[in-house]
């Protein structure tokens, strides 16, 4: 193969240098950002000797050419086009940044909420039955045990505000502690609880700087505000950085940062979403005065995505003036649907899902969200996939509207879900089917409309355990090819990826593997070792190419839980220990584990076989050419 040809025409195809944003490879693939796809000649391109496939993936143009000539032909590439070589999360970033702005900015709040899930559904799910538990047992309310209950399951959803703060700062490229000061400052305890200054808003009191009037109130419950404040203050932390002579650079970029952040946060961007706080309330109020429930049908629709944006806090002021005036919280309809119908939109994600993360995030966060906090449930699942958000704030609507047909209300307020029991005991059965209308229908539109991105296989198998360092070398015989990974052995059309299950790499087979241990297949030599690790190529002396590639999409973990013990030019024998990997870690990167071992060069071979599938172990015989 002339990988100078082929470079020269693929940078042709793809609409030369004005047309490129970056270029990087993986094991197997070139993976390009373009600035307009449109501009690319997709048939051409697919009709290059040596191109195996052509298809687009996150923003990335996707060339397939192979394990062991990727990377001969990404050199020729970077010198026929004159571009730098970029890594992998270049390349990812540069593919995010063309993304449509929703999208984006969708993906940011995703990035920003998955690594404070944990937190967020354990306390979600504490404090609903910590909060259950004292409406059904009064006496226990007025515990010492139940106070301390209280307090740790409430502190990671009272502090949110510091914990997406800090995440942020790490999504936004900032320094994290500066992030985690501006969240703290914003929660101060010498300012005034937000809850207790929508109550009560004369308690409010303001501090005169400049022309600007400050109001003396933390950032409880708010979440946009405090992203908008950390993309604010990454950006002066950047700008300073480029700016300020190094000598000071130390001292002077983290001083002016916080201040400026803090002060246009509490002079702008606070006081921007009190007035949109403000002129929701005054929409709300009029949209219940509407006959046939359509008020309540709209704001049971926009009531979650209060909830995203932090303010819906701001009805308690609503609800507590209803119970004032005539003892009837008829808000309640509105805030329960939505609520039961977040919770259903996690269980249907739970049932359909095949990712045992995904799994594992859906059911607690839904069970947060039966028992009335939906935090867990909107940040950690339906909103992270949108389609099971818009079907919840669908089935939301339409038990909202029921509920204010059928007259349901509540004797108090600040109580949701299942334990709303206890505030609507005029009106039961009404309000019981109103929860079974909303959690249905959520339910069942997600179940039909969402899909998984891609799909997950089922992993079952044990956690990988303890590898050896060196396993005994084993006889090969030519024309065979031994299960480098212990497991279940599927073939390669049943593979979770498209690319390895279309054949288009080769023949083979998948395996979900039961150990983190790879071995070589045959003997012969390491023909490629991936830059991020988690594959290998092995070329035998009978000219058998495989690609040895374990996970699906592992190229994203740029090496992490991966250790190859080999070197591109070894030499291996058949059983040695090429690689050890991290069964665990990449189950909670949130990728399969099916590792495929594909005959890269099986159209070369009229008599290619598999001839074992379901249990195999360590070097028994899966594929053949005789």
């Amino acid at each position: 193969m002339d990988y100078r040809r082929c470079a020269e025409e693929i940078f042709t195809a793809v609409g030369k240098r004005e047309n490129l944003v970056s270029a990087a490879h993986c094991a197997t693939r070139l993976r390009l950002v373009t600035n307009d796809n449109s501009k690319v000649d997709m048939e051409t391109l697919e009709n290059i000797e040596g191109v195996k496939g052509v298809f687009s993936s996150n923003g990335q143009l996707q060339i397939i050419i192979g394990t062991g000539t990727v990377n001969k032909v990404y050199d020729e590439f970077l010198s026929v086009s004159g571009m730098s070589a970029a890594t992998k999360d270049e390349v990812k970033a540069a593919a995010a940044a063309k993304q449509p702005l929703p999208k984006r900015m969708v993906k940011a709040l995703g990035d920003v909420f998955v690594p404070i899930l944990p937190a967020i559904v354990a306390a979600g799910l504490m404090m609903g039955l910590v909060e259950a538990l004292g409406k059904f047992f009064p006496a226990f309310a007025g515990s010492d045990i139940y106070s301390w209950m209280d307090l740790v399951s409430n502190t990671a959803i009272v502090y949110l505000p510091v914990l997406v703060a800090i995440s942020a700062a790490r999504v936004f490229g900032g320094n994290i502690f500066l992030g985690g000061t501006i969240g703290m400052l914003l929660m101060h305890m010498n300012l005034l609880s937000a809850w207790t200054a929508a109550s009560d808003p004369s308690q409010i009191q303001y501090w005169k700087i400049l022309c600007f009037n400050i109001r003396q109130v933390n950032y409880q419950g708010h979440i946009i505000p405090i992203i908008i404040a950390i993309w604010l203050m990454c950006a002066i932390e950047k700008w300073l950085h480029k700016h300020v002579p190094e000598m000071i650079d130390l001292f002077v970029t983290p001083l002016v940062t916080v201040i400026v952040t803090a002060f246009l946060t509490m002079t702008i961007i606070g006081p921007v979403f009190i007035v949109v706080e403000n002129n929701i309330l005054t929409a709300v109020k009029f949209l219940l005065t509407l006959p046939m429930g359509i008020g309540s049908l709209i704001c049971g629709a926009i009531y979650p995505l209060t909830v995203v944006c932090g303010v819906h806090h701001m009805f308690n002021v609503l609800e507590a003036g209803m119970i004032a005036e005539n003892g009837m919280n008829i808000w309640l309809p509105v805030s329960c649907s939505a609520n039961f119908a977040m919770c259903a939109a996690c269980v249907a994600v739970f049932v359909k899902t095949k990712s045992v993360k995904t799994k594992s995030l859906a059911l607690p966060a839904g069970m947060s969200a039966a028992l009335g906090i939906t935090e867990p449930a909107i940040f950690g699942i339906n909103l992270r996939f949108v389609k099971p958000l818009v079907c919840g704030m669908i089935g939301a609507a339409i038990g909202a509207a029921f509920g204010s047909i059928a007259g349901v209300y509540g004797s108090a307020y600040g109580v949701t879900g299942i334990p709303g029991f206890l505030i609507t005991t005029d009106c039961t059965v009404q309000y019981t089917i109103m929860l079974l209308i909303s959690g249905i229908i959520a339910f069942v539109l997600t179940y039909i409309f969402w899909k998984e991105d891609a799909p997950k296989t089922e992993e079952n198998a044990a956690d990988g355990k303890a590898a050896k360092d060196e396993a005994p070398a084993v006889t090969w015989k030519e024309g065979t090819i031994l299960s480098p990974v212990k497991g279940e052995v599927i073939l390669h059309d049943q593979i979770p990826d498209g690319t390895f299950a279309s054949g288009v790499l080769g023949a083979g087979v998948g395996i979900i593997p039961e150990e983190g241990i790879v071995v070589a297949p045959c003997d012969g030599e390491i023909s490629t070792v991936a830059e991020s690790k988690h594959a290998i190529g092995v070329s035998s002396p009978d000219g058998m190419e495989m690609l040895i590639h374990v996970g699906i999409d592992t190229v994203q973990m740029n090496g992490d839980g991966f250790e190859p013990l080999v070197a591109e030019g070894d030499q291996v024998k058949a059983g040695q220990v090429i690689m050890r990997f991290s069964i665990e870690k990449i189950k909670n990167a949130g990728y399969p584990t099916c590792t495929a071992v594909l005959l890269t060069n099986s159209d070369d071979y009229e008599n290619f076989k598999v001839v074992k599938t379901g249990t195999a172990d360590n070097c028994e015989t899966i594929m053949t050419l005789l």
